[in-house]
């Protein structure tokens, strides 16, 4: 288990990762060099795995997500790697988790409106070797994402 202080700056950094680091020292209660010691720290142990950015997908152009449940045929380790390597590489797949329960993998995916997740299922995913089926839930908004909740940016 982390230290509390360190706890409090992944909180902080979780929620707004471009703050500098003097207001994150001043919210955390440590002095600066002392802050940014513990952050590179946090970052070099790999509790911090890197930064990113949070996309507003309507804003740029991608107003269709579902969350697609798939099947595969077998686990055959080759068809496998092929899913794994196609899945990676595809800018539609948000995230993908291999999970435990009636689906093999789970995907979030974004597409610019629904004839483009036709066209991502049709010519993408149904010809992957290792799918079997695949089952869609339509997303019908965002509650929270990445620990930032709507209402926050409603």
């Amino acid at each position: 288990m982390l230290p509390e202080t360190d706890q409090k700056i992944l909180r902080l950094l979780k929620r707004d990762s471009r703050i500098s680091n003097a207001d994150l020292a001043d919210q955390v209660g440590l002095s600066p060099s002392s802050c940014w010691r513990r952050v590179r720290a946090l970052e070099e142990s790999g509790a911090i795995r890197n930064y990113s950015v949070v996309l507003d997908d309507e804003k740029i152009g991608l107003g269709f997500q579902a969350i697609v449940h798939v099947h595969l045929t077998r686990h055959d380790p080759e068809k496998l790697q092929q899913f794994i390597s196609a899945i990676g590489n595809k800018e539609e797949v948000r995230d993908c988790y291999a999970t435990t329960g009636e689906s093999d993998y789970h995907l979030f995916v974004s597409c610019r409106d629904l004839n483009a997740y036709n066209r991502f299922l049709e010519e993408f995913l149904f010809r992957l070797p290792a799918v079997a089926s695949a089952q869609s839930n339509v997303v019908l908004r965002s509650l929270k994402h990445q620990g930032v909740t709507a209402a926050r940016h409603a």
